[in-house]
């Protein structure tokens, strides 16, 4: 039986050994670690969570806003669990939580080879912008694990 609940940072060592499985989620060594894990928890206690099935973990998602906007990361479901409406419900979870936090717009980034993420992104309704440029500024030093 499929259940989402809230993630939480006891999760932390069973959601790090899920990503790391998921072709496509790129991690990296502060953000990802559990210190930079619990910070983003403790911003967003509302709006991450994990999908189960029987106790084992089929899919992620972390969602947090800065009071503008919310931003989606680590959406993730395991291969064998995929088109089955698993990650649908974790992003109408989601959005739900940042509704209810008085979010309206809501915006996430997909490694241009990762066709699976994008296509996944397609069908939901998630349009891809042709009039912006994303930048990123690394301003410590961190390892950046990629599968």
């Amino acid at each position: 039986m499929f259940e989402i609940k809230r993630m939480t940072i006891e999760d932390y060592e069973k959601i790090y050994s899920f990503w790391i499985s998921i072709d496509g989620v790129g991690l990296n060594s502060l953000d990802d670690s559990k210190n930079g894990i619990e910070k983003y928890l403790l911003r967003n206690p509302k709006t991450c969570f994990i999908g189960k099935i029987n106790r084992e973990i089929v899919g992620t998602i972390m969602c947090g806003n800065d009071g503008r906007r919310g931003y989606i990361h680590h959406t993730a479901v395991s291969n064998s669990m995929r088109r089955v409406g698993i990650g649908k419900k974790l992003v109408d979870a989601a959005i739900t939580g940042l509704i209810e936090e008085g979010i309206n717009k809501v915006a996430l980034v997909v490694f241009q080879h990762n066709k699976t993420g994008n296509m996944f992104w397609d069908s939901i309704g998630f349009y891809r912008r042709k009039d912006l440029v994303y930048r990123d500024k690394i301003i410590t030093v961190k390892e950046m694990i990629y599968n």
